[in-house]
């Protein structure tokens, strides 16, 4: 069994202690570390070998934001999956994190299965943690017209040409937070072949993983943003 190597960012070492004992309780993770500010994580995460970093986004010195941009900047860090813990269910920071290279988010009150769950599913590669919400968050955040230019990648827009159109199709469906299997069934194909388009889109747009997927399909236009 490969363990899970799960670093704790979060300036309230309290926090970092519930945290600690829960991973540590399960036979397939194991906390390599505990960082108190972002620039203390990103060393870590490098001198670690860290497979998931769950990152508090609001720190002292470099917050989560800047310590997640850093990682994903970082070539020798590629293998480094970052979680952001929130306790607030629409942030702004937490878009902005998404679109700097995070692999999705969950609120600080979720249970604890929810939580070693999300490090599970982020270390497996599908990396967008709850994915409907996540959809949801950069939704509602991009229809508010909450600096929707900050971080843009205006070639990400252009790239979209290069998808050829089942690419687009999944794509559109990865954006609507389904997963490979509920693609597969709505698009009719094999969850393998979802898998091998979704890895396709992955490389032609330059996404790190889902997550990412998601906020490219926004912020290009390829899907609108719905308010409920």
């Amino acid at each position: 069994m490969t363990t899970i190597r799960v670093l704790l960012a979060d300036d309230q070492a309290l926090l970092r202690s519930a945290f600690r004992v829960l991973v540590d309780s399960e036979p397939d993770m194991e906390v390599v570390g505990e960082a108190s500010d972002g620039a203390e994580a990103v060393r870590l995460a490098k001198e670690q070998r860290a497979d998931i970093v769950l990152m508090d986004i609001r720190m002292p010195g470099t917050d989560g934001l800047a310590a997640t941009r850093m990682i994903s900047a970082d070539p020798s860090l590629a293998q480094v999956r970052v979680v952001i813990l929130t306790t607030f269910e629409v942030d702004d920071y937490v878009v902005q994190s998404l679109r700097a290279g995070a692999s999705g988010f969950l609120g600080k009150g979720s249970e604890p299965d929810e939580l070693l769950s999300a490090i599970r599913v982020a270390a497996g590669g599908e990396a967008l943690l709850s994915p409907a919400a996540t959809k949801g968050l950069i939704a509602r955040f991009l229809a508010q017209g909450g600096s929707a230019d900050d971080g843009h990648d205006p070639a990400r827009s252009e790239r979209l040409r290069t998808l050829t159109v089942r690419e687009r199709e999944v794509l559109v469906q990865v954006a609507g937070g389904h997963s490979n299997d509920e693609i597969a069934e709505r698009l009719e194909v094999s969850p393998l072949t979802v898998k091998t388009h979704v890895n396709r889109a992955m490389a032609k747009l330059g996404a790190r993983d889902r997550a990412q997927l998601v906020v490219i399909a926004y912020e290009s236009g390829l899907v609108r943003p719905r308010v409920e």
